[in-house]
């Protein structure tokens, strides 16, 4: 059965060039009266369905339409073009805490967000006790929000929107609120409600929270769906077609005896890829330029998460850092078993002299999808082997045989 459907849906804005003046509201009221304008076709064509009970990922660049569809199946906005249906009861997690009033206490917003996005006042005192449990606020319930940190207000926020009811659910960054701790517990409440059947639509660029949600995803671009399939799959596509002069921002270049020059990573097989998976091998190719010759330099790649933080790190130790003929060189890395967990991260290139000194620097200069690989508990996955000794050896070798206790 299907609970959403986009038929030859598009959007179509008109752009004027603003004037300063007194008079710019009379003049925006004619332009529309007789039209006019540059026109943007914000959505082009859309045709989209969600089947009962499937969580569907949407990925794309910032302006490629993503959030004109959450408006549309919102209905804060009405399509240009083609029709939307929808079945059942829907509701949107879209920005939290968006209806709090300053003056008011954590309990009185509580019943006055819960009513602007939708729940009936019955269902608000039949969730407050949970909504302050899952925010962990119920000893400043009854405080003003303005006296809120900014993470006591959208813990709130959060709280109140997921305990609608709705059976469709459109989700738009919202589990990158508060800290660490309550971002896992809003991840498990969103698993919860996928577990319990609810029809879901995530627009995220977290690309690791969309394969981890995701039953399927569609790729966006300029308005427009380039491709549909499994979120892993997508995921890679959209790592390719990232506008390095945008998304990773611009490098400097170097001044120094040693310049980076490019950076290529590969898969098992030598073919250019920016995949991999958790357990499995990762290689890299970095190629530089050397203005002189170099007796030794040493090259570090670190590896960072979408927020910044360092994951791990490979760098030539002392007895393998090469000496760099003047001109045009390249170093391979190799790992046989990466041990980062699912995820994007971000890649920055270091090269330094034998005395440490930093001769070039790419920050940012690639980013790489991480996929489910080998199973592991924990933060990392980390290579190791198991040796198995019988029983009777190993009792010898401890000098006695080993006895059970009782």
């Amino acid at each position: 059965m299907i609970d959403l459907k986009l038929d030859n849906v598009s959007k179509k804005y008109r752009i004027w060039q603003e004037e300063a003046t007194h008079h710019a509201g009379l003049l925006r009221k004619i332009r529309r009266r007789l039209g006019g304008g540059n026109e943007f076709w914000a959505l082009r064509g859309i045709d989209l369905e969600v089947k009962s009970g499937e969580t569907l990922g949407i990925i794309g660049h910032n302006g490629s339409g993503k959030s004109t569809i959450l408006k549309l199946l919102s209905r804060i906005t009405a399509p240009t073009e083609g029709e939307i249906t929808i079945r059942g009861r829907l509701a949107a997690l879209l920005e939290v805490a968006s209806g709090f009033h300053p003056e008011l206490t954590g309990r009185e917003n509580i019943f006055l967000s819960g009513t602007i996005i939708g729940m009936r006042r019955r269902e608000i005192h039949a969730s407050l006790d949970s909504i302050m449990d899952f925010a962990e606020m119920r000893p400043f319930i009854d405080l003003p929000v303005k006296r809120y940190s900014s993470g006591m207000f959208v813990r709130l926020g959060f709280s109140i929107a997921a305990h609608t009811q709705p059976d469709i659910l459109l989700l738009d960054e919202v589990l990158a609120v508060g800290d660490v701790s309550f971002q896992r517990k809003c991840m498990d409440h969103i698993e919860q409600l996928k577990r319990k059947g609810l029809t879901m639509v995530f627009i995220s660029h977290d690309l690791a929270a969309v394969e981890r949600l995701c039953d399927r995803a569609v790729l966006l671009e300029k308005g427009q769906i380039v491709q549909e399939g499994a979120p892993a799959v997508l995921a890679g596509q959209y790592l390719t077609r990232i506008d390095r002069s945008e998304e990773l921002g611009e490098q400097r270049e170097s001044t120094g005896p040693l310049g980076l020059r490019g950076l290529e990573f590969l898969d098992i097989d030598g073919r250019s890829t920016l995949q991999f998976r958790t357990g499995y091998a990762l290689r890299a190719r970095v190629e530089y330029d050397a203005m002189i010759a170099l007796p030794a330099v040493r090259f570090r790649m670190l590896f960072k998460g979408i927020d910044g933080s360092a994951q791990c790190e490979f760098l030539t130790g002392d007895a393998e850092m090469p000496a760099a003929a003047a001109g045009r060189g390249a170093v391979e890395f190799c790992c046989e078993e990466i041990g980062l967990q699912p995820g994007i991260y971000h890649v920055d290139v270091l090269a330094e002299n034998e005395a440490g000194a930093v001769m070039d620097v790419k920050r940012r200069w690639a980013v790489i999808h991480v996929a489910s690989g080998r199973f592991t508990h924990g933060a990392f996955y980390s290579p190791h082997s198991w040796k198995l000794e019988a029983a009777q050896e190993a009792a010898q070798g401890a000098g006695e045989m080993p006895r059970a206790n009782g």
